[in-house]
């Protein structure tokens, strides 16, 4: 088992494409969907931090409206695509039928097995923060085995994270994710890192206890060769980079992170509110002015960020700028604000549409 122990995502990113700098760490292996280099051993990765959840390296360029409106999708329990393909249209790829996710998580987490498994546990927590037995279930032996053995069967999307475990100790809330499969890249450190520690914020916030430690094991963890890869895979782990004063929490932010959920018994009818406005055509002006939203995950992150990506959408870059001094939250508004810069001199810039494009 190999550990990646972190600070948070980006030190972990780092450290991540250092270890598949190593020919020795790793394999050449196919896959469906092309060619991987895969780690030898399941790699086991520790956020200390995992309320730093925003990647501000620059060269990734992960897309941190996606990523954080996905998340909150998720604690909505949806399934349904189109809040999603607003942000990134090939999410469609990823469905059987066009309308929904078959492996969606929220979805599984709220849901699918006839229970609202993230109230069950909060109770069983509450009753007993001591207990070990605070599962979330995500994979399903029955029907997905079955989707992904039968060819006759639709099997685009069947779950990658599998199952989570919840532990309350000296008042935090300590999470373990358990990952069949896992890609450094889109995966672990772009996309989970922020569903899974928003999870985790949300339990915390609704238990009234401290964030712990997030802990993701991914068996098989791996990197595609693709231009995403081809990007970052120069950038060197100097040992000074990451120390504290130098991380880019501490660089940019002064170490200033936006709590979420303050009144988390209010964020399903908030979350329902949110997503039943889609599609968003006309979302710069007054239709989400007529809620009175509470928390801040909503109020001061995702309504001010959907106007900022509906501007984008619509050219009008001038007003894209100007609405993300809105978003409240020091990381995301810089992670926004790098991301649609780059979209801007694009735009301005054809020759170097490939260079900033994901």
């Amino acid at each position: 088992m190999k550990v990646i122990n972190s600070r948070n995502v980006n030190d972990a990113l780092l450290k991540g494409i250092d270890l598949f700098k190593d020919e020795s760490n790793y394999r050449i292996q196919e896959s469906r969907n092309g060619t991987t280099y895969e780690a030898l051993e399941p790699v086991t990765t520790v956020y200390n931090k995992p309320w730093e959840r925003v990647c501000l390296i620059s060269k990734r360029d992960a897309n941190p409206f996606f990523h954080y409106i996905e998340s909150l999708w998720m604690l909505a329990g949806r399934n349904d695509l189109e809040p999603l393909t607003y942000f990134v249209k090939s999410m469609e790829d990823f469905s059987d039928d066009g309308e929904i996710l078959w492996g969606a998580y929220g979805w599984r987490w709220k849901s699918y097995f006839n229970k609202d498994q993230l109230a069950m546990l909060i109770d069983m927590l509450k009753e007993n923060p001591d207990d070990r037995r605070a599962v979330l279930q995500m994979w399903d032996a029955k029907e997905d085995l079955a989707r992904a053995c039968n060819k006759n069967i639709a099997r685009k999307d069947v779950p990658c994270n599998t199952n989570i475990y919840f532990k309350i100790r000296d008042n935090k809330l300590n999470m373990t994710v358990c990952n069949r499969s896992n890609d450094m890249l889109w995966g672990a450190y772009g996309a989970n890192s922020v569903h899974m520690s928003v999870l985790q914020e949300y339990m915390a916030s609704s238990l009234g206890v401290e964030m712990g430690v997030y802990r993701q094991v991914s068996d098989s963890f791996h990197i595609y060769l693709n231009p995403v890869w081809d990007k970052v895979k120069d950038m060197s782990l100097d040992i000074y980079s990451y120390k504290d004063k130098k991380n880019p929490y501490d660089t940019y932010l002064n170490d200033q992170v936006l709590p979420l959920f303050t009144e988390p018994a209010s964020l399903s009818w908030e979350l329902e509110r949110f997503f039943n406005i889609f599609p968003v055509d006309n979302w710069l002006y007054d239709d989400l002015d007529e809620v009175d939203w509470i928390n801040p995950a909503l109020k001061d992150i995702a309504v001010p960020m959907v106007r900022v990506y509906s501007a984008y959408k619509n050219g009008d870059f001038k007003h894209a700028y100007e609405k993300i001094n809105d978003i409240k939250a020091l990381d995301w508004r810089r992670a926004c604000l790098d991301w649609i810069r780059k979209r801007d001199k694009t735009i301005t810039n054809p020759a170097e549409k490939g260079e900033a494009h994901e």
